[in-house]
């Protein structure tokens, strides 16, 4: 072998060696990613459950604020009825007397 093929050869073997370590380099880099897709992974349905837990919670309290509402009118109305019966009472009453 001549002195050029042998120089070939070891820029071979140099190249061969750097493509090996950023070959290293970026299996390492992929792992990492995949970590922190994983991680992300499980964030995003940590959040998916608590969403749907607040989402319950949040018709919970519609149906409950609509309860209230509801009593509230319902408590109303019979004030309402026992005052215009107060008052047909009186006149009735009035008319007997």
């Amino acid at each position: 072998m001549t002195v050029q093929e042998h120089e070939l050869i070891r820029q071979l073997e140099t190249r061969v060696r750097q493509l090996l370590l950023q070959d290293k380099g970026l299996q390492e880099k992929y792992r990492a990613l995949e970590e922190q897709i994983a991680a992300r992974d499980k964030q995003i349905g940590e959040l998916l459950f608590q969403n749907q837990e607040l989402e319950k919670q949040y018709s919970t309290l519609k149906v409950a604020k609509m309860l209230e509402l509801s009593d509230s009118d319902t408590r109303n109305a019979r004030q309402r009825i026992n005052h215009l019966m107060r008052e047909v009472d009186k006149c009735i009453a009035l008319l007997k007397a």
